[in-house]
């Protein structure tokens, strides 16, 4: 993997995340959806960046010492990189610095691929949401306990 570089950013880039989410998801998120998010000021934007080129994107919404990543996507062609495993490594360090303990997400039951890094990241199921995607799919609800009797663990 060429070298990749992650940069938090802010609603000024929405249109970027907005181009970034189309390419990864068939349901792609908007310029004016991104830019809302980001203008909470409970949002975190990331994007991750190989030679220059932006290949991927996570929005992390935080709420005391809980967050969700509301969606995290990497190019198709940046896919199998390390891109992923760094973009959710930096997300974990990220919400931690903002006092997270746990941190969720939801992925697709059809998604091995997504299923398999968050594994290996340390996620756990703990609950399933039917129908959740627009295409009828379940999603499988994730969670990560980030700190263990206060000490960090991402």
């Amino acid at each position: 993997m060429s070298a990749i570089k992650i940069e938090k950013i802010n609603a000024q880039s929405a249109a970027r995340m907005a181009d970034i989410h189309q390419s990864c998801f068939d349901k792609a998120w908007s310029e004016i959806e991104f830019s809302a998010l980001l203008h909470l000021t409970n949002t975190i934007g990331l994007v991750v960046q190989s030679q220059e080129k932006p290949i991927g994107l996570a929005l992390v919404r935080v709420a005391i010492d809980e967050a969700e990543i509301l969606t995290i996507g990497i190019r198709p062609e940046a896919r199998q990189s390390g891109a992923g495993t760094a973009l959710l490594q930096r997300a974990e360090l990220e919400t931690q610095a903002k006092g997270v303990r746990r941190l969720f997400l939801e992925v697709s039951v059809e998604n091995q691929a997504a299923q398999a890094l968050y594994n290996r990241a340390g996620y756990s199921e703990i609950g399933r949401r039917p129908g959740y995607y627009a295409d009828g799919t379940d999603a499988l609800v994730l969670e990560k306990a980030l700190c263990k009797d206060g000490q960090n663990t991402a």
